[in-house]
């Protein structure tokens, strides 16, 4: 982290016995032992809860691909089937019977038979023989 070499210590080391003197050096030390522990755990903790945030972003990332991934399934399964269904409504629609026709709507609807000259003067002679 800082680019302290041990000739750096042991300069920085002699002036704090110079600067706060043999008898008060070692609270010294150990009040700054203690604040730098306190600052490691701070570090760690927030690092943890850094970690633990981005778990939790990646885990809500996972959940809505998941979610997707189920419903473009869903989706997938259930247009053949509402495709088939449609077909099926369809031909069924289209396959219902035509209302049944009366005895005279036939007949109306047949047109009569053609005759020759030759067949009508056959029928004629029958007719008037009789």
């Amino acid at each position: 982290m800082f680019d302290i070499g041990w000739s750096e210590l042991l300069l920085i080391g002699i002036v704090a016995l110079v600067v706060i003197g043999p008898k008060d050096l070692p609270k010294v030390l150990r009040g700054l032992g203690a604040m730098m522990s306190k600052v490691r755990s701070m570090a760690a903790e927030f690092q943890g809860q850094f970690q633990d945030a981005m778990r939790d972003a990646e885990l809500a990332d996972l959940k809505k691909q998941a979610e997707d991934l189920a419903s473009s399934a869903t989706n997938a399964i259930q247009n053949p089937v509402q495709s088939i269904e449609s077909e099926l409504q369809k031909s069924v629609a289209e396959a219902k019977p035509a209302p049944v026709a009366t005895d005279a709507q036939v007949d109306a609807a047949i047109p009569a038979p053609a005759q020759s000259a030759g067949a009508a003067d056959a029928v004629r002679k029958q007719g008037g023989g009789a």
